[in-house]
């Protein structure tokens, strides 16, 4: 049996296999994982169908069901690999190596290594959205400090668009030249320190620059607002100090892998086993059988250059070409490009500045900051649930995922232009509560949907392009709410209501719904 996991205290120790005793054992004598090996059957199958004309696989040692593949041999274990090299366009003996990898990790399944790097994670989804409240809070108190207009302020939310973007950019690849670990380390590391260093600021624009360095890190009144974001940068740093020092993460095999450092690489999926304690079957000599010995292993390293080029590589024309190859798949690709453009646009016009259209700063009579700040925590709690029913409808018959984002995001537009009919603090409460309700399902859905409706080969490319439109269309938001908000306080809030139905008529016209259809 495996023994339970040391307690690590060094973050950036190095692992050899002998670090891990009782985790490895023969690929023949190992317990493959029953989704993996019903998945490569099935592919096999399928590929059998196809070249019915050809000579069917064969391997040496047929298994007992008299099948020409068997998951427990090298040479089956290179057919699944050679299946996954067709579909992902690179052959080269760090592609065959991170495949193997891949299986391996697979095969041990999910286990407590997982759901505590699981939780981890999340502090990075918390810390983005955190953040993104965080500014909008603080809004209100920059104008009564620093005196920029109610308008001019949202800059502000302006400048930390640009710090996520320039984050997002900058982390995708620094992480596959400086490694996962640091990487994900340092994301929370700067967002803390910067976000300490915002209560500090001395004026409105230096204010602006440590939210912008903030947005790097994240990808009331009077003293107020300091406070809030100096507590902000506590809890950040936090997570940050739990990520580093509370939990040991391995490096990425594959990013070590990258780097030519092979049997750190296998010790880490060793490490992970033991985590899990599960066994292992993957080895150096595995590795070597199908991806290349370690007299050429240098050819698994991949040079700076490489790795920025592959990165780039994902938004080339070879990679975006396929998301076209057929009507139904082009016209999809460029309806889900478009809602996520409208609700990147769309989402930060009306939430990014939601305390201030609380606050009612220009009418008569302002609410309170007391209420402004209450309304805005009831409506984040109520805007909860909606996740979970998202998940719930999702799966229903005859809604599915295009009827339930659909519907979500027609009431969400429907309910930001019902928020403008009256100043009431109790009114506006009810439609901001309902509005986080249905916004939450469409969000939801809309993350879920987006990978599902392209093939795996070009997933990446696709959600990819998404996202980059989502944050650049983000970014453009302040900048509308500045010179619209200028003319009538109300016209952001129409322009939020407005791109919301836009996204909802092309989500009427989704080719593809997946519901009960495995992705391609």
């Amino acid at each position: 049996s495996v023994a339970s996991m040391p307690v690590f205290l060094n973050p950036f120790k190095k692992h050899d296999v002998s670090d891990f005793e009782g985790v490895y054992v023969p690929l023949g004598q190992s317990q493959r994982h029953h989704s993996v090996v019903s998945a490569a059957h099935d592919r096999m199958d399928s590929l059998t169908k196809d070249r019915s004309d050809e000579k069917k696989l064969e391997s040496p040692s047929p298994d007992p069901a008299g099948n020409s593949y068997s998951a427990y041999t090298v040479e089956g274990l290179r057919a699944e690999i050679e299946l996954d090299l067709t579909a992902s366009g690179h052959d080269t003996a760090y592609d065959r190596k991170s495949k193997v990898i891949n299986k391996a990790i697979q095969d041990i399944g999910m286990g407590s290594y997982q759901w505590q790097l699981f939780v981890l994670c999340g502090f990075g989804w918390l810390a983005d959205n955190m953040w993104l409240q965080g500014v909008a809070l603080t809004l209100p108190g920059l104008t009564s400090e620093f005196g920029p207009s109610v308008t001019h302020v949202r800059y502000t939310t302006c400048a930390t668009f640009i710090g996520l973007c320039l984050g997002a950019s900058f982390w995708g690849v620094a992480s596959d030249i400086i490694g996962r670990r640091l990487a994900f380390n340092a994301t929370l590391f700067l967002a803390g320190v910067f976000g300490l260093a915002v209560g500090g600021g001395n004026s409105w624009v230096g204010t602006c620059a440590l939210f912008a360095s903030l947005g790097v890190g994240v990808g009331g009144n009077n003293m107020g607002w300091r406070y809030l974001n100096i507590t902000l940068g506590a809890i950040t740093f936090v997570m940050f100090i739990c990520r580093f020092f509370l939990f040991h993460l391995y490096e990425s095999p594959k990013f070590l892998l990258s780097q030519g450092r092979q049997a750190e690489a296998v010790a880490t999926v060793h490490g992970i086993a033991y985590k899990n304690k599960k066994t292992t079957w993957l080895s150096e000599e595995i590795l070597n059988e199908i991806g290349g010995t370690a007299v050429i292993e240098e050819k698994t390293k991949l040079s700076t250059a490489e790795i920025v080029k592959r990165n780039l590589n994902k938004f080339s024309t070879q990679r975006i070409a396929p998301l076209f190859s057929t009507k139904k798949l082009g016209l999809m690709t460029v309806l889900i490009w478009f809602c996520w453009t409208t609700i990147g646009m769309g989402y930060p016009l009306f939430n990014a500045f939601l305390p201030q259209y609380l606050a009612n700063t220009n009418t008569d009579q302002p609410t309170a900051p007391s209420i402004v700040y209450r309304n805005y925590a009831i409506t984040s709690i109520v805007g909860v649930p909606g996740s979970l029913i998202a998940a719930y409808t999702v799966n229903i018959k005859y809604i599915g995922r295009k009827g339930t984002i659909a519907i979500s995001t027609l009431i969400t537009g429907i309910l930001v232009f019902c928020f403008t009919i009256s100043a009431d603090p109790s009114f506006q409460l009810a439609f901001t509560c309902l509005e986080a309700f249905f916004q939450n399902i469409m969000y939801g859905v809309l993350y879920a949907y987006t990978p599902e409706v392209f093939p795996a080969p070009n997933r990446g490319t696709g959600t990819g392009i998404a996202s980059c439109l989502n944050r650049i269309a983000g970014l453009c938001a302040p900048i509308v709410a500045v010179n619209a908000g200028q003319t009538n306080p109300k016209a952001p809030i129409y322009a939020s209501g407005g791109l919301f139905l836009a996204a909802f008529v092309a989500m009427c016209l989704f080719p593809i719904e997946t519901r009960d259809k495995q992705s391609l």
